[in-house]
């Protein structure tokens, strides 16, 4: 059963100059891990956290470096969820998340699919 679904679309020049006039803004959002990605896997990645929160419902309480993407041992992205995030997925009783990231011509976006 679907439990919630986002999906979150990200100008990658827009956001390359928020993350210029913000400095600290990529340690607040991002994990360490992904802050060393490349500019477009980042705007993915921060459409993917908006999505998860859209399909979360967006409750308060959400943290940007509760949701976690990375890839599998096949290159398939995952989300990994702790804290507010987790506590909010396990209230809806989500037991699969689904996402996918695209990024072309200078828009960057990422639809989740959370399952119960």
């Amino acid at each position: 059963m679907i439990v919630g679904v986002g999906i979150d679309v990200v100008d990658v020049d827009r956001f390359r100059q928020t993350l210029d006039r913000t400095p600290g803004l990529r340690a607040r959002v991002f994990t360490a891990v992904e802050a060393q990605l490349p500019l477009a896997s980042l705007a993915a990645r921060f459409a993917a956290k908006e999505a998860l929160a859209k399909a979360l419902g967006a409750p308060g309480g959400l943290h940007w470096l509760d949701a976690e993407v990375h890839n599998d041992s096949r290159g398939r992205p995952c989300l990994t969820m702790a804290g507010g995030v987790a506590a909010r997925a396990a209230e809806l009783g989500v037991s699969s998340v689904h996402v996918s990231l695209s990024h072309d011509a200078g828009i960057a976006s990422a639809v989740v699919v959370l399952e119960g």
